[in-house]
């Protein structure tokens, strides 16, 4: 019989510590070890039983979730996933998080926050999946700068892409997917390329109100202009553009100008924005003037549409299991055929940058 994953609630609400234990009791493959209030009654707990993953908020009495976390990946690191409300304000404490070592974060509203875990379910147990396959041994490695619905494909959004001569262009746009554990893999992969890289577009799984923040950090970090996608963007040589949280980003061509298309629709892959939806895009609109990256995450999102990017022509990379904080989209989108190279996260901005030229 397989082993459950041992989970500890911490938040100071008593009614998010009652809902997260029966939202997460609910699958059959977690079991809620303990509550607590706040992290020095956690630290109790866990010198009696060590979880195999925490869920954590930030707002506390007594001691802050950024100071626990602190705590807990210098002396014992466990995965981490950051359940809190966020802020434009909260969002840049949210990225401190995921710095210092948060597997996931998933934003709960300030009111409504019972019926929001409740519908969130399948998103809140998938996380703490995910947290139990990381490998904290690559996320130390990492500088620190700074009832389950349907599971729909793409073709909820944008019909498949029909055989086409397309023409290739010397102008070449970078397609990237990337969810748990993407935030710094992103930060190390942008960090490293030129001013004059080609025009980028990303996917990253985040909650709405989140990827602004992030772009804009990133925006700091790096020579290339990085900013959240908006609808009309032209896809241009020095920036790149991140998908905001709850929209499917498209990439789409007029004559010689790529842009963008940020709009609604069903979840794909269980994800708004979806790598799917991105790549089916390139793959229709681009072809062989397209370069995909797919990087570290839990599930399946991005493997298809990258097997139709290649059968469009595209070249495609994937970030190796030994540097991934979770092997599971590049794995699924190696086994179906759709990589054709797989390379270590320092390799894969020249491997990129060659592909281009």
């Amino acid at each position: 019989m397989q082993k459950k994953i041992k989970v500890l609630i911490v938040d100071d609400s008593a009614v998010v510590r009652q809902t997260l234990s029966q939202v997460l009791s609910s699958d059959s493959k977690i079991e809620v070890m303990a509550t607590a209030r706040d992290p020095l009654v956690a630290f109790d707990i866990m010198k009696k039983t060590v979880p195999d993953v925490i869920t954590l908020d930030i707002e506390m009495p007594r001691m802050d979730g950024l100071t626990f976390l602190q705590k807990i990946m210098s002396q014992h690191p466990i995965p981490v996933v950051v359940c809190s409300s966020l802020t434009d304000k909260g969002s840049e404490t949210a990225l401190k998080a995921l710095e210092y070592g948060a597997i996931e974060i998933i934003t709960k509203p300030k009111l409504g926050t019972k019926n929001f875990l409740e519908e969130s379910k399948v998103q809140i147990c998938d996380a703490v999946k995910a947290a139990h396959l990381s490998n904290l041994k690559k996320i130390r490695q990492i500088p620190t700068q700074m009832n389950i619905t349907p599971k729909l494909t793409a073709d909820a959004v944008l019909a498949r892409p029909l055989p086409s001569a397309m023409i290739q262009t010397t102008e070449k746009v970078v397609v990237v997917g990337a969810s748990t554990g993407g935030t710094e893999a992103l930060r190390a992969f942008l960090e490293a390329l030129p001013l004059d890289a080609p025009g980028i577009v990303i996917v990253q799984h985040m909650p709405e109100n989140f990827t602004r923040a992030f772009a804009d950090r990133l925006n700091t970090l790096c020579k290339v202009t990085v900013k959240e996608a908006e609808n009309d963007d032209t896809v241009i040589r020095g920036r790149a553009l991140i998908a905001p949280g709850n929209r499917h980003t498209l990439l789409k061509r007029s004559g010689a100008r790529y842009y963008v298309e940020v709009k609604d629709g069903p979840l794909v892959s269980r994800h708004r924005p979806s790598v799917d939806v991105l790549f089916r895009s390139a793959a229709r609109y681009g072809g062989k003037n397209i370069v995909g990256v797919i990087m570290t995450g839990m599930g399946d999102d991005g493997a298809r549409g990258m097997k139709e990017m290649k059968e469009a022509g595209a070249i495609n990379f994937a970030q190796d299991e030994e540097s991934c904080i979770v092997f599971g989209m590049p794995k699924e989108a190696i086994k179906i055929g759709g990589v054709d190279k797989t390379l270590s996260l320092h390799a894969l901005p020249a491997a990129v940058l060659r592909s281009c030229n």
